[in-house]
């Protein structure tokens, strides 16, 4: 799962759905890590209560099996979001095949 931790009023959180929200569930990075929202101040509930340093909006956190595999914190833009998602899902597949 590709988990976004944002809130309301987050400017940064706002720019990453115009730009990629909508295609995100038809990439492939989309179906690999489907997208869960949930608000940075609302996450007292497993496993996401574990989660430590999540400061800024959006974070965004990648886990898998309940483990954090890694995080992208803010958004640059969509010319790094992608490569930097590429670079946390291919540490993923590596770990997998191990």
């Amino acid at each position: 799962q590709l988990i976004m931790f944002d809130e309301d009023g987050c400017s940064w959180c706002e720019k990453w759905n115009e730009e990629i929200g909508d295609v995100y569930p038809i990439t492939n990075e989309g179906k690999i890590a489907p997208l869960v929202r949930i608000n940075i101040h609302d996450r007292d509930y497993p496993p996401y209560d574990k989660l430590e340093g999540l400061y800024f909006t959006p974070t965004f956190v990648v886990m898998e099996n309940d483990q954090e595999i890694g995080r992208i914190r803010g958004y640059p833009s969509e010319d790094f979001f992608w490569p930097l998602l590429n670079e946390i899902l291919d540490k993923r597949k590596v770990a997998t095949s191990q």
